[in-house]
């Protein structure tokens, strides 16, 4: 079984790799555009051709049911339908498929053990459910951004309140949760409708985020087990920082309003969440995620911290300095530099899992 899971995982490493790719492209930089779509889709390809594949796989192998790979198999088809410029409603209808498979998903697990963060999980996957649909309608891609980053906000808090349970949240910790689930929830069907609603929507989308930044950086157990040497501190340095990421992107969104006011703006509120929080999350929950999906250990080596560092600092020197600032050789350097963290990561773990495959010689 392990074997099949590789497929899927590669096809989401291509849609990250093309997203990458068309990173660079967006930045200004010479590089060759070996496809249109690696940039006029690179928000899709790494939210959903790379991110949803990986989720999804995570959440099939949790449930253990051949369907639920579905799931995966569609992102990862859909993303690559996406990056080699068939009809666009090829890849769209496979990421929304994809998405409607993840949500049977959900309510087959809430069904076996309801769960609060289960619903807020699922509520995730509607969002992603939602983007697909309203991009086959032909909304252009910033409308789409509440709602791509809905899926990953929601599934990433969802799965942090699944072990802050473990730490016996108050009644009242519960309710500053769906406070802050419920702005943010509001304020992405509110941003549907900019028309009527002008920029409420995203500013209430953004108070939602400060809401559930603040609330994970009080109430999740990072906050503890950051004291603990190792992975386990690793992890936890990783989730408080992008607890940080998501807080300054909930801000941008509440100040700014219209996320399209500037290209400035436009790039500060998507890379604050989408990598200074998205990202970090993921630096934090590989060395948990990539044993579970793969069969296979991730070992931790203090040279991790190197891709965290990196990340931090590119994004940093990429919003404050090219963004607020308006120097466009920062952005360029900030981008570049946020781009070969997560190349550093990838390869820092295929490296560590390689060495933990091979066998102890004997002295």
């Amino acid at each position: 079984m392990t074997r099949r899971r590789l497929p899927l995982l590669v096809a989401g490493l291509v849609c990250l790799l093309a997203g990458l790719w068309g990173g660079l492209l967006l930045l200004g930089l010479p590089v060759p555009t070996l496809l249109a779509t690696t940039a006029a889709d690179h928000g899709p390809l790494m939210a959903i051709g790379f991110l949803g594949t990986v989720i999804s796989l995570e959440r099939a192998v949790a449930l253990g049911r051949r369907w639920a790979y579905a799931a995966p198999a569609l992102a990862g088809v859909g993303g690559l339908a996406v990056l080699v410029s068939l009809p666009p409603v090829v890849g769209r209808l496979l990421l929304c498929a994809a998405s409607i498979v993840l949500i049977v998903v959900y309510v087959v697990v809430q069904r076996l053990q309801p769960a609060l963060h289960l619903l807020v999980m699922a509520a995730g996957a509607v969002c992603w459910y939602v983007a697909t649909l309203l991009w086959l309608t032909g909304w252009s891609l910033p409308r789409l951004v509440p709602w791509l980053a809905g899926f990953l906000v929601l599934t990433i808090i969802g799965e942090r309140l699944e072990l802050a349970r473990v730490a016996m949240l108050t009644r009242s910790s519960v309710r500053q949760f769906l406070v802050g689930a419920f702005l943010f929830g509001a304020g992405l069907v509110l941003s549907a409708t900019p028309a009527l609603t002008g920029s409420a929507g995203v500013r209430l989308a953004g108070a939602g985020m400060i809401a559930l930044a603040l609330w994970g950086a009080r109430h999740d157990v990072a906050r503890r087990t950051v004291k603990i040497p190792g992975v386990t501190r690793f992890m936890a340095v990783c989730l408080l920082a992008g607890y940080v990421w998501l807080f300054v992107g909930g801000a941008i969104w509440l100040v700014a309003g219209d996320l399209g006011a500037s290209t400035t703006t436009y790039d500060a509120a998507l890379h604050t969440v989408f990598l200074g929080f998205v990202m970090s999350m993921i630096f934090g929950h590989a060395p948990v995620i990539v044993p579970a999906v793969l069969r296979v250990r991730l070992p931790f080596q203090p040279w991790f911290y190197v891709h965290v560092g990196l990340l931090h600092v590119s994004l940093l020197a990429r919003v404050v300095l090219g963004d607020a600032a308006g120097i466009k050789v920062w952005s360029q350097i900030g981008g570049v530099g946020t781009e070969v963290a997560v190349l550093v990561f990838v390869c820092v773990s295929a490296v560590a899992v390689r060495r933990a495959g091979r066998p102890v010689r004997s002295r």
